[in-house]
């Protein structure tokens, strides 16, 4: 395990008063080929008087958790670095942070990594003997990509079946059946729950997964689906087996977040992109459960066919019920809905496609998502039907995108080029008649009447005498 140069002398200082281990999720990292981000260090052996006194030379200390045995040392590069003693952990009350916990640096390695969730991340560095410490098998569940409980006091924290939810989707993992049951056994304890915490694990699955259906798998799994009856909805509601021969709405939904996060453009987006597209896609056909009806299709053919229509606009509300249900930002819902109810808007333009008024009048109805927001999220609903591949609709998405550019509207909504300022200009008084002119001339605008400032002032020029106030 290659350390960062600035860390040795830390590790020494450590050495010569206990066992420093480097722990957790930087090990499991490590062990995937993946570059470890977060460094953190259990000693043991060793008192939290002494940690801290070989500390202080080194770089700035913060005694964060005294009670729980942490110190946060920042060395002078600006790098943070927790350092911490093994700890023992017991059950005192209900919910997630119903623990007594009490440092006990006489721990050994296999006693202070079985508090930890699952295998994957009990494992432990010894950066003195350069050796892998896994005493509860997390190197052959990594290798076998599966996620499996440390021990029996797995029960005790509700909030580890989100964590394996998240962890799941993250590393393409399947959760051991053993580990479902215990999941399924503590699924009333979800009302335990701060909506903060349910959030932070729900966000880490939408901004890094790399398989979210391993998430979706996992909740399905534990029956903790239910918790969420937005999804819940999804299992079992019927699509019509030519369109969508991969199954039901679930699996049609895990089908298309597992494209989304194989998408170059979502992989190399912000965090916060990536978190309200992958939501985005995960609710796009929340809609679907209460538009779903068997109809002869087409009319008089006698063949009768599974169909959902209006479920775009009717996702809305069950979206955003979801989002308030897992404690995400108010401001998720705002860019979330419209992608929602416009996620089939480029089938609605023919073969010809969208003209450049609905074009413009589709980027104000998206605002703040964008175009290109919209066009990730049909492509994966496009590609979320395997077998199916679908050439004719991702050229549909393109030639849209292509407009949208030409038209200046694929990564903003448009902006109005007549302004209250132009009026005044113009001799006009503010009050209310305002507001109905500066309107109609936007919708004049989003229809192609002017595209400049210029263009903006001949259209006034060409209106005001038509204005009730004109004489004013």
């Amino acid at each position: 395990m290659n350390l960062p140069e600035e860390i040795l002398p830390v590790l020494d200082a450590l050495q010569g008063v206990g066992r420093p281990r480097i722990v957790g999720g930087a090990v499991r990292d490590w062990l995937l080929g993946l570059e470890p981000k977060d460094l953190d260090f259990e000693v043991g052996g060793a008192s939290f008087a002494a940690i801290h006194e070989v500390l202080k030379p080194l770089g700035a200390t913060d005694v964060v958790g005294r009670s729980f045995g942490v110190i946060k040392l920042r060395l002078p590069s600006g790098t943070e670095y927790d350092i911490s003693l093994p700890r023992r952990e017991s059950k005192t009350g209900a919910g997630h942070r119903g623990f007594h916990v009490e440092p006990d640096p006489s721990l050994g390695d296999a006693e202070a990594a079985a508090r930890r969730d699952f295998t994957i991340n009990a494992l432990a560095w010894d950066p003195a003997a350069r050796r892998l410490i896994d005493p509860h098998g997390g190197e052959a569940d990594l290798r076998a990509r599966r996620l499996r409980h440390t021990s029996p006091a797995f029960v005790e924290d509700p909030l580890r079946v989100l964590r394996g939810m998240q962890l799941a989707a993250r590393f393409d993992l399947s959760l051991d059946p053993a580990t479902a049951t215990l999941c399924r056994s503590i699924s009333p304890a979800y009302a335990e729950l701060p909506v903060e915490r349910v959030w932070h694990e729900w966000a880490k699955w939408a901004e890094k997964a790399q398989k979210p259906s391993r998430g979706l798998a996992v909740l399905a799994e534990t029956g903790w689906l239910a918790h969420f009856p937005e999804l819940a909805a999804l299992a079992g509601c019927p699509q019509d087996p030519a369109w969508h021969p991969e199954g039901d709405v679930f699996t049609h939904t895990g089908h298309c977040c597992d494209a989304l996060a194989r998408d170059p453009e979502w992989i190399n987006a912000s965090p916060r992109r990536r978190r309200l597209l992958l939501l985005a896609t995960l609710l796009h056909d929340v809609g679907k459960p209460a538009c779903t009806t068997r109809e002869e299709k087409p009319p008089g053919s006698g063949r009768l066919r599974w169909v959902s229509p209006g479920h775009e606009p009717a996702g809305v509300a069950p979206a955003e019920a979801f989002l308030r249900r897992i404690g995400a930002p108010h401001d998720h819902a705002p860019t979330i809905s419209p992608l929602v109810a416009n996620h089939m808007v480029h089938h609605h333009g023919g073969p010809d496609g969208l003209s450049p008024q609905a074009i413009r009048r589709l980027a104000r109805r998206l605002h703040p998502a964008t175009l290109a927001d919209l066009a990730a999220v049909m492509r994966a609903d496009s590609d979320g039907r395997p077998p199916l591949q679908s050439p004719e609709t991702h050229a549909l998405i393109r030639r849209l995108l292509e407009r949208a550019a030409t038209l200046a509207v694929a990564d903003a909504a448009p902006r109005p080029l007549l302004l209250g300022r132009h009026l005044i200009a113009a001799g006009l008084a503010p009050g209310p008649e305002f507001k109905r002119l500066l309107d109609a001339a936007f919708e004049a605008q989003l229809d192609g009447a002017f595209a400049d400032e210029s263009g903006a002032l001949i259209w006034l020029r060409n209106t005001l005498p038509k204005a009730p106030s004109a004489g004013a």
